[in-house]
């Protein structure tokens, strides 16, 4: 299905008090992640392996009122924008790069005032697969497995 939601995201004003209350209550694990000097950021994971879900990052709040956030994969987000802005919605934050390779976000208000977050791939993540034609049950399996594999280890490189 195109365009899914890939990635979310939790503000706080207490980030320790936030990962204590999420990791207690859910079963989360949220460890430090990779930040340019300065900027501080967690990534949740709130599955194993390739149980279904998403996982996010936590961060401190960047302004008064700022909600938790969902991001949507898209293949462009200057197009999606502009479809955006034509059917009755408002780009609150213009497209901009998240760094190591991992792509731009932007966001947008829907015409019921929810903000929503769009993801656009970088040029070092793995491209979409192909559909394929059904193979036996075995090959199946043994592609699933791999599958698996490679998301749980582009699972490190989290959004933001």
């Amino acid at each position: 299905m195109p365009n899914p939601i890939v990635h979310f995201e939790i503000p706080a004003d207490d980030v320790a008090r936030a990962k204590t209350f999420y990791e207690k209550t859910f079963g989360w694990t949220i460890k430090a992640f990779p930040m340019p000097p300065g900027q501080e950021y967690f990534g949740v994971s709130t599955k194993k392996g390739a149980e279904p879900g998403i996982d996010g990052g936590m961060m401190p709040r960047k302004m008064p009122g700022q909600p938790f956030m969902n991001y949507i994969t898209v293949k462009s987000i200057d197009a999606m924008n502009q479809t955006i802005q034509a059917n009755g919605g408002t780009v609150v934050l213009p497209k901009q790069e998240i760094g190591q390779g991992m792509g731009w976000i932007s966001a947008f208000k829907d015409p019921e005032n929810n903000l929503i977050g769009l993801h656009q791939m970088g040029p070092a993540a793995p491209p979409a697969a192909p559909p394929k034609k059904a193979a036996p049950k075995k090959v199946a399996k043994k592609a699933a497995k791999k599958a698996a594999k490679k998301a749980r280890k582009a699972g490190g490189r989290k959004r933001r």
